[in-house]
């Protein structure tokens, strides 16, 4: 069975950091490393956005202009994990935010973790 589990999120204050991992069971290390991973967030009433990407083979790494700068996206290949180290968090950083695995055709999705910040 084929799985991303995310942890990490919780209660931080603006200016904090957070550092959000993502789980992958059930692939195989090839299809782990080669196709694109990537962070989105959902806010409230909103849809979902890309925040954070990992392109194939190249490893190209995007980021949402909102988070440049403030985000660090990296894949860790032996473990099977996608990280996303946030800094300076803002309230408008309030968000669930998900991992996202890309195979041909077909998206594979976790759960989300839910990422508050406030004072």
């Amino acid at each position: 069975q084929v799985e991303l589990v995310e942890s990490g999120g919780g209660l931080v204050q603006p200016g904090g950091s957070l550092n959000l991992s993502c789980a992958a069971s059930g692939f195989t290390v090839q299809s782990f490393v080669l196709n694109p991973v990537a962070w989105y967030r959902q806010a409230p009433g909103k849809e979902r956005t890309l925040v954070a990407s990992i392109t194939s083979r190249v490893n190209t790494k995007n980021y949402a202009d909102s988070v440049k700068g403030r985000f660090t996206i990296s894949r860790d290949s032996a473990a099977k994990t996608v990280n996303l180290v946030m800094h300076n968090l803002k309230p408008e950083d309030t968000a669930v935010y998900f991992c996202n695995l890309r195979i041909g055709n077909r998206n594979y999705w976790g759960q989300g973790t839910q990422v508050t910040v406030s004072s």
